[in-house]
């Protein structure tokens, strides 16, 4: 997750939620102005939502022939992945 420059001159900055044991439990992003302490360092590395946007775009393009063969794996041996074949 990326920190997003929005038009307004606010940042979207990725915020991560871990149990005290360690586990991920989610993420989101929380919006910040200018007056956030962190918002200099943060802001010097951000994209635009339309550079979000292209990226996220390539990726599902990129991603079609992976997804199709995916697919295609799953017709062929069902949701389980063929794992409880006897024919082994």
């Amino acid at each position: 997750m990326d920190v997003i420059r929005l038009a307004n001159g606010n940042l979207l900055v990725p915020e991560y939620v871990v149990s005290a044991d360690g586990q991920f439990l989610g993420d989101a992003y929380v919006e910040i102005g200018p007056d956030h302490a962190e918002y200099s360092r943060l802001a010097a590395d951000a994209v635009s939502e339309q550079e979000d946007e292209d990226r996220r775009t390539r990726w599902r393009e990129g991603d079609e022939s992976l997804r199709t063969e995916f697919l295609d794996f799953l017709a062929r041996h069902g949701a389980d992945g063929g794992w409880h074949d006897d024919n082994r």
